[in-house]
């Protein structure tokens, strides 16, 4: 399964990176590279998160990492995996 990052999902990485940056250059990156490493494992156990609580859809679920939500699809007839965007949790996009 392939792993498409849009976006969206990289323009808030960034600014997440920026501003973890500001206190440690060296946590932004670890916190990058450790997200990473966990978003390359997602499509050996695609379905192993729960549900989205943002969206309606059975097949979009809610990564959890470091307090961050990183909502993605899947979606088996494209054999694609898309993150769809990170933000911090809260109840409502």
């Amino acid at each position: 399964m392939r792993i498409v990052r849009s976006e969206a999902y990289l323009f808030s990485l960034q600014k997440i990176m920026e501003f973890i940056a500001e206190d440690s250059l060296a946590r932004a990156f670890d916190f990058q590279s450790e997200l990473d490493d966990k978003i390359n494992d997602l499509p050996y156990m695609p379905y192993k998160y729960k549900k989205s609580l943002y969206f309606h859809d059975k097949n979009i679920r809610d990564f959890i990492f470091k307090g961050y939500v990183i909502p993605y699809k899947i979606d088996k007839s494209h054999n694609t995996l898309t993150i769809i965007g990170i933000t911090k949790y809260k109840k409502e996009l």
